[in-house]
């Protein structure tokens, strides 16, 4: 019993420090603990469940102890992240274990790294999405050793620490065997010296820089909502005073601009003083900002996401919009189409909407709000950018949409203060370093609070402001129009394992059928 506890939190140790600012170089031997528990069960049914609770407790503290800082904002966000998440790892490890214990040992390595494979995938395209605990996103402090996600996205890093750890287990089964060592060496290594050749020889294509400036407002994001509306403008007003005239682009964060402004004219005092603004200081910028946006329907043509005017003259949706604004006036809309769980959307409403008691309001609109259909790419003066929304960047396969649309460098604004000065905030500044591999996109990223900056298509990270520091940052971001193997593909390693987990499935049953009726000795 204490062997396979000391098991168990070794796997919890080795699986979480890609998520708490540390290497996530442990991964490729993180599940070994937990394949050496299994395999010391039998076929029996009451293994079975043993096995289960093993796995189960395992996976529920990976994931408490990498996304507990959910409850400063929601405290039904923890718990709800915690049960989705461990579920899919039970249904990929269980399937293994299953496959395992009656059938061939290459099927049921098949069968582990197609599930996992699958079920991340399910994670990024159901109804209930919380990709952060993708193994692939574990290395976002090692992009030196994941330059090659230009080709596989980070599905491609999930695939190479399951097969690291199979080998890894099968040395460590038969450690007398050099031949066993030196294959899981190879898989270990050899792709982490592709990846440095490829960091160390990457060159950035010469095709021009935008001079970019990010502007971090620091204001308590639950004071933001709440709060005197002027105060804030002044805020931003004062602070595009600090930005250079030369400057071609102009950053503000996630729901920047206070209040609500109705679509499609999107209209307002404040943005007539930001136009003036702009036309004084920096006349040649494209300003860049989060706004919350109205659009208005008639009765019976409304979307599925709109809700019913109080005096029921029709409905409305509410976007989470990024708009661009320039000196001629000209309006440029994106609205977030991949939506936070339980703030800006409600899964299974017939399920959760009972639980909206337990959600903290983080920006005025509680439940569903409106939902965008793609990433679109702004345009200013013949110059692509991608206006992606904080929780857009933890999506590589949405987050390519931008680029397919012409986007030339990446602009992502967020707001990601809610969770307090924790590993939150700084994981998902450096998850946009895995983005930026994948697109071959150097990014600017202007955030309310916690950590604004810039990212090198390499990965690097340039000039950032940190936890509530208030100013503003100038650089020139370099320019790309190429588009790498991974951008026009998307996510096809998931797909893939969709396909081969069915036909391992099936073969599995197969090969049961035969085995009962004495056709497999």
């Amino acid at each position: 019993m204490s062997r396979k506890i000391a098991a168990v939190i070794g796997s919890v140790l080795l699986l979480s420090g890609g998520w708490l600012s540390c290497s996530g170089l442990t991964l490729p031997v993180a599940l070994v603990p937990l394949l050496w528990i299994g395999s010391t069960y039998d076929a029996s049914r009451r293994s079975w469940r043993r096995m289960l609770g093993w796995a189960a407790l395992t996976f529920a503290l990976w994931n408490i102890a990498t996304v507990w800082w959910i409850w400063y904002a929601t405290p039904v966000g923890p718990v709800a992240a915690t049960l989705a998440s461990t579920t899919l790892n039970l249904v990929a490890f269980m399937l293994y274990h299953t496959v395992s214990k009656k059938g061939p040992k290459a099927l049921a390595y098949t069968t582990l790294v197609a599930a996992w494979l699958a079920t991340e995938y399910w994670y990024t395209v159901g109804e209930f999405s919380w990709p952060w605990l993708i193994l692939g996103n574990g290395f976002s402090h090692d992009v030196w050793a994941v330059q090659w996600y230009e080709f596989t996205g980070v599905f491609g890093g999930s695939l190479w620490v399951l097969l690291c750890n199979i080998l890894f287990f099968e040395a460590w089964q038969a450690r007398r065997c050099v031949r066993r060592w030196i294959a899981a060496g190879c898989m270990l290594f050899l792709p982490m010296i592709l990846s440095l050749g490829m960091w160390l020889s990457w060159e950035q294509p010469r095709e021009g820089a935008a001079r970019v400036a990010i502007v971090q407002p620091n204001v308590d994001c639950y004071d933001k909502f709440h709060t005197d509306a002027a105060r804030q403008e002044r805020n931003i007003v004062d602070l595009l005073a600090g930005v250079p005239a030369d400057a071609q682009f102009i950053l503000l964060p996630e729901t920047a601009l206070p209040g609500y402004y109705r679509e499609p004219a999107v209209e307002g005092e404040f943005l007539d003083e930001l136009l003036d603004t702009l036309r004084s200081r920096t006349p040649g910028a494209l300003l860049v900002t989060g706004a919350n946006t109205l659009r208005s329907y008639p009765a019976g043509s409304q979307s599925r996401t709109a809700r019913p005017y109080a005096d029921g003259r029709g409905y409305y949706d509410i976007f989470n919009t990024a708009l661009g604004l320039d000196t001629a006036g000209r309006r440029q809309l994106h609205h977030k189409g991949r939506l936070v769980i339980g703030v800006e959307k409600t899964p299974m409403p017939w399920l959760f909407e009972w639980l909206e008691f337990l959600v903290i309001d983080l920006g005025g609109t509680l439940g569903q709000i409106g939902v965008g259909q793609h990433g679109t790419a702004f345009t200013h003066n013949g110059i692509g950018v991608g206006p992606a929304i904080c929780y857009e960047g933890l999506y590589g396969d949405f987050y390519g949409g931008f680029v397919r649309r012409g986007a030339q460098f990446m602009a992502i604004v967020s707001n990601d203060g809610w969770w307090g000065d924790t590993p939150g905030y700084r994981h998902l500044f450096t998850i946009s370093r895995l983005r930026a591999i994948e697109h071959r996109r150097a990014i600017a990223r202007a955030a309310n609070t916690g950590r604004s900056g810039f990212i090198s298509a390499r990965g690097d990270i340039g000039a950032t402001l940190g936890w509530e520091q208030r100013g503003v940052l100038t650089a020139d971001v370099p320019l790309c129009s190429q588009t790498t193997f991974y951008t026009r593909y998307g996510d096809y390693l998931g797909r893939i394992a969709e396909y081969v987990l069915l036909l391992s499935l099936l073969y599995f049953a197969a090969y049961r059928i035969r085995k009962r009726n004495h056709l497999v000795q």
